[in-house]
């Protein structure tokens, strides 16, 4: 065969695969319809299970890469789950023509969470100082006024922890919650909210406003003294597979200051570290190595993200600068352990650390 034949029939199995997949979707939407009849759950790790074994095996006896194949079915479940997350939230609508008003809804979590909401049945009302006033459109959230069944405040943290103020004098008669990455600038918010008399809890998706499929991710439930505020907020995500986790609002601030803080912090001091190096971004990449091109992959992710919001995180956590202590502390050590020559007490730190990991499961 000629090289332009050969292309021919790679592109007739290309044609071939796409078919497939579209018959694998189809079988999968008639999946999901059925689980939703019966009312079995989205997701069956052991079916997962099997399919991925299934797909290892299958390969290794025609001679293709297992994890080629393997990655090929976990992208084709991710579909397929994202699909069928997105069925459920919408034939289990919790709206059925409530309101919705979304604080910030302009924003890239407030999006979200107009589209959530939306998807759910709920007459959904954006506030938002980048829009202009119009149908379900205000560019003050006063002007929208509180007549909502759920009020979501998506505000920079700053500006929520006095909008929180101001709804606690306007007594709302819907459920209010935010979803800021810290508690601290929220909390005198919040709780004149519940001295108010209004019911309030306080969220944080631990997912960013890509996300379209909530299987493995985490959101987490403040509490501030009204557990059935809390139980209603929580049934609003009963149709997804999200990761529902309690948590009290010191402690949440506490170890976000690791999680986010200590995370952006080390991520900032990589690229920091590359951009004043004077070495050249593409002379680097040349050369790079599996680790550099993972960590440079997430600093990337991080540098494209808001600096306004990463500063907030930061800045306003009453528990922020001890994590920050601890990684100048870290760095320091290592450059000790190098300049000094000591390689024992270098081993011990990444013994220490594979220990701690291994932790992690």
């Amino acid at each position: 065969m000629t090289l332009d034949q050969l292309r021919k029939k790679l592109s007739a199995v290309d044609r071939r695969l796409v078919e497939l997949i579209a018959e694998r979707q189809q079988i999968v939407g008639d999946i999901g319809k059925r689980k939703l009849t019966t009312g079995t759950g989205t997701r069956d790790y052991a079916r997962e299970k099997d399919v991925l074994d299934m797909g290892r095996q299958q390969a290794g006896k025609l001679g293709v890469d297992p994890d080629l194949v393997e990655g090929l079915l976990q992208e084709l479940i991710r579909t397929s789950l994202e699909s069928q997350e997105r069925d459920r939230v919408i034939a289990e609508g919790k709206g059925d023509g409530r309101r919705a008003l979304v604080i910030g809804g302009a924003g890239k979590m407030g999006r979200w969470f107009v589209d959530f909401f939306a998807s759910q049945g709920f007459a959904t009302t954006v506030a938002d100082t980048s829009v202009d006033d119009g149908p379900g459109r205000f560019k003050s959230w006063t002007d929208a006024g509180v007549d909502f069944d759920f009020i979501v405040v998506a505000a920079p943290l700053a500006v929520s922890g006095r909008i929180l103020a101001q709804l606690a004098v306007l007594k709302p008669r819907g459920l209010v919650f935010d979803i800021g990455s810290l508690k601290s600038p929220l909390i005198d918010g919040l709780r004149e909210l519940q001295a108010a008399g209004c019911r309030v809890t306080s969220l944080h998706p631990m997912y960013g406003p890509d996300t379209r499929l909530l299987s493995g991710r985490h959101l987490i439930f403040c509490d501030v003294g009204d557990p059935e505020a809390t139980a209603t907020a929580k049934e609003l995500f009963s149709a997804t597979m999200v990761e529902q986790l309690d948590m009290g609002l010191d402690d949440h601030d506490r170890l976000i200051a690791y999680v986010l803080g200590l995370s952006h912090a080390l991520n900032i001091a990589f690229f920091t570290a590359l951009a004043e190096s004077g070495e050249a971004a593409p002379k680097l990449a040349r050369m790079s190595s599996t680790t550099f091109d993972s960590q440079l992959l997430v600093s990337a992710a991080v540098a494209q993200d808001n600096p306004h919001l990463y500063f907030e995180i930061q800045n306003l956590n009453k528990f922020g600068l001890g994590p920050l202590d601890a990684l100048c502390d870290a760095a320091a050590r290592i450059r000790e352990t190098v300049a000094g020559g000591d390689e024992q007490a270098f081993v011990d730190l990444m013994k220490k650390g594979r220990d701690y990991l291994a932790l992690r499961g």
